[in-house]
């Protein structure tokens, strides 16, 4: 019940914040007009490239606009900040896990931000380009896609965070985290674009179940998995939830030493 209420109130805090999410929303439409028009370039010049269309190309586009509140694939975590003045000694004193406490803010974040931040541009960017609107099912497939990755997105942003317990200035491997999850996620480009081997290595690395991973579900195209239909969906599940697991358990060992290392200095 304590996790459930973590995340219920980092829905309603975000949720103060209506207009500033809505102004975020048109800054996210806005470049989803421009990143779709230069696909469609990209997409006419080269029909098919990655097994993509050109309808896929501009639906995968909005795909990434609408989830990029969600993902936070811009921004850290209130905990590096916490970690920086000392706050955390707070958070590690409550009767409840760190890693667990921080998730359940996370995903109530991630929950808002899908709704306020990431419906309107996908909407918009439907009607504009009369895409077409896939069924229930693939809905479904999706929303489940979306959570597994908003876990791995936390995940990967936890572990970066509790870098800062032995950094002096945690801003560069902010800035490389940023770097790395906009290139890798399918942010900037569908990942199925990425030539010979660095493809590969992309499809390969966390960063693909954060963008691409959920786009390929809802579009029906997770051949890239070597398996087709529902056993194609049960890998990418599968692909997201390894990550989950490894980064989750990456970010409770450092947690350990983390407390550990508060205890050696008398916090």
């Amino acid at each position: 019940m304590a996790y459930a209420w973590v995340a219920w109130y980092a829905v309603r805090r975000h949720a103060a914040y209506r207009f500033g999410a809505l102004a975020e929303a048109v800054s996210n439409t806005a470049f989803g007009f421009m990143r779709a028009y230069i696909l469609i370039a990209l997409w006419h010049a080269r029909p098919g490239l990655g097994g993509y269309d050109v309808t896929d190309a501009v639906t995968f586009c909005f795909l990434t606009q609408a989830l990029i509140g969600p993902m936070q694939i811009f921004g850290g975590m209130e905990l590096t900040g916490r970690i920086r003045t000392g706050d955390v000694a707070i958070d590690l004193h409550r009767p409840v896990d760190l890693q667990g406490w921080w998730l359940a803010d996370d995903l109530g974040r991630a929950a808002f931000a899908l709704a306020f931040r990431g419906g309107p541009p996908l909407v918009i960017g439907v009607v504009a380009f009369a895409l077409p609107i896939p069924g229930a099912a693939a809905w479904a497939a999706f929303a489940v896609a979306v959570l597994i990755g908003a876990i791995v997105s936390f995940a990967l942003r936890y572990v970066v965070a509790l870098l800062a317990f032995w950094l002096r200035d945690d801003r560069g491997i902010d800035a490389v985290a940023v770097v790395t999850s906009l290139f890798f996620s399918g942010m900037i480009l569908p990942l199925v674009v990425f030539p010979g081997r660095l493809g590969s290595l992309a499809h390969l690395l966390p960063w693909a179940a954060l963008i691409q991973v959920p786009a390929d579900v809802l579009l029906g195209k997770t051949e890239h998995f070597g398996l087709a239909g529902n056993a194609g969906l049960l890998a990418a599940y599968g692909f997201q939830a390894a990550w989950a697991v490894v980064l989750l358990t990456a970010g409770r060992a450092l947690t350990a030493a983390a407390r550990h290392k508060l205890v050696i200095h008398g916090g």
